[in-house]
């Protein structure tokens, strides 16, 4: 198994800007790829400092990218924070902008949207997609829409609780999975029938940053990172009303998040994740959080079997995770976190973006005997 692909934008932090992270891609109608991202700009990494919402562009089908500016802050929304993109191109034709606007250290943290007319010069009002207050996390290149146009939104909520005559805020780590659905693109939201929990005692992060898919035959498959060692999976036959209740998938890995998405133009599905559980004895270091290797696979049998398994990056000093994918003609661009020891201690701080040519990934086999690996479900 090799490291293919080539970097063509690096984003490491620097003065006044300590940290580049969780992006998404999304094709502009004169042919301009727009790449946004959680840009901090203050003197904090930490995932409530003070952030706001950056963009670049290219013109060459991701090989080389324009200068980066900010065009959202959080001053907008009376909030501390903004973070956490997803772009998706809206049943209207508008771009959809959704992102997290964050208030108060941990009191309130909720997916909202906002359009653009204009292919993304200006932009609406933000309208809140998580209907129940709270803090809900949603990742970056998250949001989905449906064959039938209706919008899916997977959110983790943590329940935040207050001790000592309300003066100490305790976080419970423990998410526990919500969908949120529109039927009118966007505008207004509803939440799910039922919610998804591991029903486990020994698990101290339960179900954390979702992910969600439709495949062909019309369910929903999502997932959600956990310390278990695994993904766990649930599934939705009526287009995320109802949802089975989770259960371990074929990805292995630490608490880190899985990315899927389809390649419109072969049909393929293609996963990218850490592999590696956090094991006993397994040698870590302080800025790589066990996020490494990030590897990559194709399945042509939706999501049944993979194979075709390659290293996006796999420097063990490393941290790689919260991709973005993004395909183009006859290549697939990642944006992923990519920092290392020699940022300091965060593999949060360093924004990568790299260009795999498909044709690559189709050429990679498993090493162990040449030919495809077939993992089930």
């Amino acid at each position: 198994m090799q490291k293919i692909g080539k970097i063509v934008y690096e984003m490491p932090p620097g003065p006044g800007n300590p940290r580049n992270s969780e992006g998404a891609f999304i094709d502009l109608a004169d042919g301009r790829i727009l790449f946004a991202y959680s840009h901090y700009y203050e003197d904090s990494a930490s995932d409530g400092a003070p952030a706001g919402i950056a963009r670049c562009y290219s013109s060459d089908a991701g090989e080389t990218w324009t200068e980066r500016e900010i065009f959202i802050r959080p001053e907008e929304h009376g909030a501390q924070n903004v973070m956490s993109v997803s772009l998706l191109r809206l049943n209207s034709g508008e771009i959809g902008l959704f992102y997290i606007i964050k208030r108060g250290d941990e009191d309130e943290c909720r997916l909202h949207l906002r359009r653009s007319s204009d292919e993304g010069e200006t932009w609406g009002t933000a309208v809140c997609c998580v209907t129940t207050p709270g803090y809900f996390v949603t990742n970056n290149d998250r949001v989905i829409r449906l064959a039938s146009g209706r919008l899916v939104v997977a959110a983790a909520k943590h329940t935040i609780q207050y001790t000592n005559g309300m003066k100490k805020k305790q976080f419970d780590d423990k998410g526990i999975v919500y969908f949120y659905l529109s039927d009118d693109d966007g505008y207004t939201w509803h939440e799910a029938r039922n919610f998804c929990a591991l029903g486990v005692s020994n698990t101290e992060s339960g179900l954390q940053e979702p992910g969600v898919l439709q495949l062909k035959s019309g369910v929903l498959w999502a997932w959600a990172r956990t310390d278990l060692g695994r993904q766990y999976q649930m599934f939705s036959l009526d287009e995320g009303e109802r949802w089975t209740h989770p259960e371990p998938s074929a990805f292995s890995g630490p608490c880190s998040p899985l990315s899927i998405k389809r390649n419109l133009q072969s049909g393929d599905l293609l996963a990218i994740w850490n592999p590696v559980p956090m094991y006993q004895t397994r040698k870590s270091f302080a800025a790589g959080w066990g996020r490494t290797p990030l590897v990559g696979a194709v399945s042509r049998d939706e999501g049944e079997t993979w194979d075709h398994y390659f290293y996006v990056d796999n420097d063990e000093k490393a941290g790689y995770c919260y991709t973005a994918i993004h395909f183009t003609d006859d290549a697939v661009l990642l944006a992923y976190c990519a920092g290392s020891s020699d940022d300091g201690t965060s593999c949060l701080v360093r924004q990568r973006i790299k260009k795999i040519q498909i044709s690559d990934i189709m050429n990679e086999h498993d090493p162990l005997d040449g030919k495809d690996y077939h993992r089930k479900k």
